[in-house]
């Protein structure tokens, strides 16, 4: 008998079922994060023109001795720095294929403190 081959990973659909229901617009972008074993990485995406807003990488903050979690929280308030200056007050939060755990928790906390409405 057959084995079955499944064409999509389990994360692949968890993050389809993610993204089913954000859509990202010029007033309030879809914050996506993609976290690797090392970084962390941030774009704010306005899906109604197909764009990228602002993109950002934690590999920036890679030269301090600061932990993965410290790394993110700088991540954070530099992408809610850069939103204030282009006048965005609020974002929908896209974690993507990963669990709202750890990194990508203390990542959403932080840009709530920067100012940004998640």
């Amino acid at each position: 008998m057959a084995k079955s081959f499944h064409h999509q990973t389990v994360a692949q659909l968890r993050e389809k079922r993610v993204r089913a229901n954000m859509h990202g617009t010029a007033v309030r972008p879809r914050l996506s994060v993609d976290r690797s074993n090392k970084h962390l990485s941030v774009q704010a995406i306005d899906d109604d023109a197909g764009v990228t807003i602002v993109g950002m990488s934690d590999k920036q903050f890679a030269k301090k001795k600061v932990t993965k979690t410290e790394a993110g929280k700088l991540l954070a308030a530099a992408i809610g720095k850069a939103l204030i200056e282009k006048k965005i007050k609020m974002a929908s939060f896209d974690r993507g294929r990963n669990a709202y755990l750890g990194r990508i928790r203390s990542f959403a906390e932080a840009v709530r403190e920067a100012g940004i409405k998640v």
